[in-house]
């Protein structure tokens, strides 16, 4: 659960936007957001600024400047992606299910509302079409205004953007894609995303959607030595009851506390060396990207001893009624938006709820 909270009564003049590194009895003068990871686990960082929050139907709504991380994305106080080590989560998602497809032109993007998977599908000089399917007219035009990095990819006539239920959106269409990225928020108790986890969703809702040769790719949560049971090995064994062929593999993400993890799917085997990915990479993506290379995805799909056993003997298959969640529910609290307002913490005031 993420709260944003102050020390020490931090007053205008005295410690404003956090440049104060002076300490009153022992403890630093600053703001932090907050995010309760496990029950007996917190993690938490300073701030500069409170630039925008605001609320939606679906969720809230939070653009935070961060002192180690640059400005980071908080949706439903969970952190969503941060401006130091967004690549890693992004280039992780897109570009081995790109590389390993001989020719994506077609893609649909269930969530994404960011903005970045986007981004980083229009690298690729095959893509001649992408639509980008989020539930939340409010976060998409939010990141619009807010995370700049990403204006060029709103902008690029290939993207098309749809306000709709994903799950809705496939099952009413005809259209079928190269590829189908799930760039959805965590499975939460209580959320609207966990449906979209479920075997029969995979089976018979995306699985006839692709292409022959097409790739599945999802986010798949926490992938980390004792984080990975959380809802990771059941995604990806649950994939393994519809896909013939299925790759899980993860990355460190410093903003996140964790490893990640993301599983890839098809019923045509990936069997690209280092060296071929490297090749594909030079010929099909615009610049160049700063995290995954042919090696990088070797050593991501190489998981530790113990992460693979668990993998291995992973019975549990997801569906509505069998269903895992990650720990946490996740909610901005407001409380304190007034004091941080008169520190001078938040550059403008909240945005009217719409709910």
């Amino acid at each position: 659960m993420g709260e944003i909270s102050c020390s020490n009564d931090i007053s205008s003049g005295n410690g404003v936007n956090g440049k104060s590194h002076s300490s009153l009895n022992g403890y630093r003068k600053s703001c932090w957001y907050e995010e309760e990871i496990e029950e007996n686990l917190r993690w938490c960082f300073a701030l500069n600024s409170i630039l925008h929050t605001g609320a939606s139907r679906y969720q809230d709504i939070a653009l935070l400047d961060t002192k180690p991380f640059g400005k980071a994305l908080v949706i439903d106080g969970k952190l969503q992606s941060a401006e130091v080590d967004e690549f890693i989560y992004h280039e992780s998602l897109v570009h081995p299910a790109f590389l390993h497809h001989s020719s994506p032109k077609t893609v649909f993007i269930m969530g994404g509302g960011e903005g970045s998977t986007a981004r980083e599908i229009l690298r690729h000089k095959t893509v001649e079409k992408v639509v980008m399917c989020d539930i939340d007219e409010e976060v998409v035009n939010f990141c619009k205004a807010y995370l700049v990095v990403n204006r060029e990819a709103f902008c690029d006539p290939r993207l098309e953007v749809i306000i709709n239920d994903a799950r809705a959106e496939l099952e009413s269409g005809k259209e079928c894609y190269d590829v189908i990225i799930g760039d959805l928020a965590d499975p939460i108790e209580g959320g609207p995303c966990y449906k979209l986890y479920t075997k029969s969703f995979y089976e018979h809702t995306v699985k006839p959607r692709l292409n022959q040769g097409g790739v599945f790719i999802t986010q798949a949560g926490p992938a980390g030595i004792f984080s990975h049971t959380e809802v990771f090995s059941c995604i990806y064994n649950t994939l393994r009851q519809v896909f013939k062929y299925v790759v899980p593999y993860s990355a460190h993400i410093p903003s996140y506390a964790d490893t990640w993890g993301w599983v890839m799917a098809s019923d045509s085997p990936f069997m690209l060396s280092a060296d071929e990915i490297d090749t594909r990479i030079k010929q099909r993506i615009k610049g160049e990207n700063r995290y995954l290379d042919g090696k990088t995805f070797s050593s991501a799909s190489t998981l530790s001893k113990a992460v693979r056993k668990s993998l291995d003997s992973e019975t549990h298959v997801y569906t509505e009624g069998a269903a895992r969640f990650i720990y946490g529910h996740g909610s901005v609290h407001k409380q304190n938006q007034t004091k941080l307002m008169r520190n001078g913490l938040m550059e403008e005031a909240p945005t009217k709820s719409t709910k």
